[in-house]
């Protein structure tokens, strides 16, 4: 069978569009498993303090409160390296170890999906940890969605920070280390914020205890909670992300440890903090020494 130059012409024609068409379809398609793959939504918990969500972004699923949004992210997991820090502000607390190497119970007020809980329980498996954590649609999800695990020495208590520092205080119970990792929607609690809050954590805190706390570079309160942080401790390291944006306070009931001791336990400690993506020499380098008089601003108070 033979066709004219014409009916070539057309049929060339046809076919070139047939294939765009195909082309265009695959395209469209693949954009939107793409888009997908952005921000898939896993799961979403009721909760009355604000809803609870999981989701996915490409290997890291996350958890989030009311919305999927990559600024309002509370945990991230990797799922293909679940024991590597994903933030920079998880790495930088417990990068604390440092000043206190060896603590032997810690509290920690914050769970979110319990990435330090779980990662602090492993560096130093013979350590107790306590977690408080508010909401329970948090805990809940930390242990369905990012493998949080309670038991004898990772215990967990739903129950307002403060109000758990105050009846800790009243048992005359004691922790070697106190970790402040509370947020809301917005920012910390206010109540969490405070002078007289601080104060309730070093009278819980051990000779030798240490107070880690993380907050934002940017609060439009930082200098009143540098000035906060100092009128209750003194002098304080101070540590700053280059990436997300958030600060690290390091506090210490007694002096803090000279730049030669955070070497040699940072030395100690590398080899158990690499696994989750902490290099102990990096993470000296982002310790600075803020003294009583260089924190400017109003403490905060109740």
């Amino acid at each position: 069978m033979s066709f004219s130059p014409d009916r070539r012409t057309w049929l060339a024609l046809m076919g070139a569009a047939i294939v765009t068409v195909i082309v265009f379809f695959m395209a469209t398609d693949a954009a939107e498993t793409l888009g997908a793959s952005k921000a898939r939504l896993i799961h979403e918990e009721p909760s009355a303090f604000a809803p609870v969500v999981v989701y996915e972004v490409g290997a890291e699923r996350c958890l989030s409160f009311e919305t999927m949004e990559e600024t309002g992210r509370q945990t991230c997991l990797r799922l293909d390296d679940p024991d590597r820090m994903v933030f920079a502000y998880t790495r930088m607390m417990t990068s604390a170890l440092f000043v206190m190497p060896q603590p032997q119970n810690i509290l920690i007020i914050g769970l979110g999906g319990g990435t330090l809980p779980t990662a602090l329980g492993r560096i130093l498996p013979n350590a107790v940890i306590d977690t408080v954590e508010i909401d329970p649609a948090v805990v809940r999800v930390a242990q369905t969605y990012f493998g949080y695990q309670p038991g004898p020495r990772q215990r967990v208590f739903v129950q307002d920070g403060r109000e758990f520092i105050e009846q800790a205080r009243r048992n005359q119970e004691s922790y070697d280390m106190v970790m402040l990792d509370a947020f809301d929607v917005d920012y910390i609690p206010a109540h969490l914020l405070t002078v007289e809050f601080f104060e309730q954590i070093k009278a819980v805190l051990s000779h030798q205890g240490v107070l880690v706390a993380n907050s934002f570079a940017r609060s439009e309160i930082y200098d009143r909670e540098s000035a906060t942080y100092a009128a209750v401790f003194g002098p304080y390291f101070n540590l700053r992300s280059r990436v997300d944006g958030n600060r690290v306070i390091i506090a210490a009931t007694a002096e803090l440890p000279s730049d030669e001791v955070l070497q040699q336990n940072a030395q100690a400690l590398a080899k158990r903090l690499a696994p989750f993506g902490i290099d102990a020499e990096a993470a000296l380098t982002r310790y600075s020494r803020v003294s009583a008089e260089d924190a400017k601003g109003e403490p905060l108070r109740d």
